[in-house]
């Protein structure tokens, strides 16, 4: 479906009735973003899709309502992106990389930000949970900022079809049989403690054994040196 941005976007062709007026107008901001971005890949039926279920994917109680509108664009963004992986839109030959925890709020977090750090825009990196926590873990901030990165930025989201299917590889910490499993991916196991509830000294070495691993993963796919 063949989509041409106008100045006054039509509003959602299945309004949301049980969003605040104010929830509506973020969301019909953000799907005119995203629209912008992908109207040349996506038709606005899908985009919107998207944008709902993601949407819904954060519309719990202990979230902060003002928030989800952002909260929701953002994932919305990274699942099209994904999808346009999938499908061949996207070919830049760019490695792809998921890591994966529980809670997507310590381990998988302080991954993103070692490998993303690193590796620059010579690769695509997400991250996502099983069970996602409400909040990146205060000592995992803390322990990244004090080598340089800053992780407050990320969120707790799950993983997605599309999200999994456009990885390379899936560096999986401690989600057990709860990680999804496709075809023709590289898996890999990180044995490295949940830091949920532990202290920064504790977070400490966590952090450097991440970094290490992740260390190790640039190497294998040929992303050493400065980005």
């Amino acid at each position: 479906m063949e989509f041409v941005m106008t100045e006054n976007p039509a509003p959602f062709a299945q309004p949301r009735r049980d969003l605040s007026i104010d929830q509506q107008l973020a969301l019909r901001v953000a799907a005119t973003s995203l629209q912008g971005e992908f109207s040349e890949t996506f038709g606005v039926d899908t985009i919107e899709r998207f944008l709902h279920s993601s949407y819904d994917q954060f519309a719990r109680p202990a979230t902060v309502p003002n928030f989800l509108p952002l909260l929701a664009e953002r994932f919305a963004r990274q699942r099209l992106n994904a999808l346009a992986r999938v499908e061949g839109m996207i070919c830049d030959g760019k490695p792809t990389v998921l890591f994966l925890c529980t809670h997507n709020a310590g381990r998988s977090q302080m991954a993103l930000g070692f490998f993303t750090h690193r590796a620059g825009e010579r690769a695509v990196a997400w991250s996502g949970g099983s069970e996602p926590g409400n909040e990146i873990n205060p000592a995992a901030i803390e322990a990244m900022a004090e080598v340089g990165i800053d992780i407050t930025q990320e969120f707790p989201k799950p993983w997605t079809d599309e999200i999994v299917r456009a990885a390379n590889v899936v560096i999986s910490m401690g989600c057990g049989d709860a990680c999804p499993i496709f075809p023709g991916k590289r898996y890999e196991e990180w044995a490295v403690p949940d830091p949920a509830g532990q202290t920064l000294e504790a977070v400490r070495p966590i952090r450097d054994d991440i970094e290490e691993y992740v260390r190790r993963l640039l190497e294998e796919l040929g992303l050493t040196g400065t980005p």
